[in-house]
């Protein structure tokens, strides 16, 4: 019994350290390929899969977000007289909080599931193997260019994102509701600041890079059959989705350590 709790502790250290290579391989193979023109098209094609045709879904999700966010805060606004304020309330959950980690999360379910189905194919038909007996670096060839891809279009969907919720905000406050449109424009550019956009662009960086790691990890660890397959992909949802929430408090932690840094003044507030 203790033996085999053991065996499995032991078990579990080993696959966090091969993952941890894995994550250390990928970033240097990730840098090396940014210097080499040869790989820029597979970069391109892995864009056109992993954010053009991501936009549709993105902006649906964050313009949702945005109207319902009106529909359910407006009751509690308009009895303190309030309702004006409401874009400032809406605005500041889209941009900082809910933008960025609903987007990712819906990455994570789109994309991070089809990296690793592909990836996870290609294991259990031995491609990856035929790659790399023909002296090509898989990582490079397959991971590097989906990383990088995730990396860099990921801040754009956030921002896609952010401004359909923004707008489907705006939408029902103004136009359902009957908000006055100036009162409302005029508060949500007083409360929204710079930083609060930049924080959940950044935000995305993390979030592209996580998901795309975990997901080809996944692929090229899975299980011989169609049920490793499917196992690998929903491991590498659940843990990118994990991977989300913990980065996204890690960040809202380091943010606001440093926004009280260098505004010490407007943190007080």
């Amino acid at each position: 019994m203790i033996g085999t709790a053991i065996f499995k502790i032991g078990e579990e250290v080993g696959n966090v350290g091969q993952f941890g290579r894995f994550v250390w391989r990928s970033a240097v193979t990730s840098m090396q390929s940014i210097a080499k023109s040869d790989t820029y098209p597979l970069i391109w094609a892995q864009m056109l899969l992993i954010g053009v045709r991501s936009v549709p879904v993105i902006m649906i999700t964050g313009a949702f977000v945005g109207m319902t966010l009106a529909i359910q805060t407006y009751d509690q606004l308009a009895g303190m007289g309030l309702e004006e304020h409401l874009g400032v309330l809406i605005n500041i959950s889209v941009v900082k909080e809910l933008g960025p980690v609903l987007a990712a999360v819906m990455l994570a379910g789109r994309v991070g599931g089809a990296l690793t189905a592909e990836l996870g194919t290609m294991k259990v038909t031995e491609q990856i193997d035929a790659i790399e007996s023909m002296g090509t670096d898989p990582v490079k060839y397959l991971v590097a260019p989906r990383v990088l891809a995730c990396l860099l279009l990921t801040p754009v969907l956030i921002v896609y994102a952010d401004l359909l919720g923004i707008i489907g905000g705006w939408f029902v406050s103004v136009v359902h509701l009957r908000i006055n449109a100036r009162a409302y424009w005029s508060f949500s550019a007083a409360g929204v600041e710079l930083w609060d956009v930049t924080c959940g662009v950044i935000k995305g960086f993390f979030f592209g890079g996580a998901l795309a790691v975990i997901s080809c990890y996944k692929g090229f660890n899975c299980k011989e059959g169609a049920k490793g397959v499917g196992q690998a992909c929903t491991d590498a949802f659940v843990i990118s989705f994990i991977s989300i929430l913990v980065l996204d408090f890690a960040m809202v932690v380091i943010f606001k350590t440093i926004y009280s840094i260098f505004w010490p003044l407007k943190s007080l507030v």
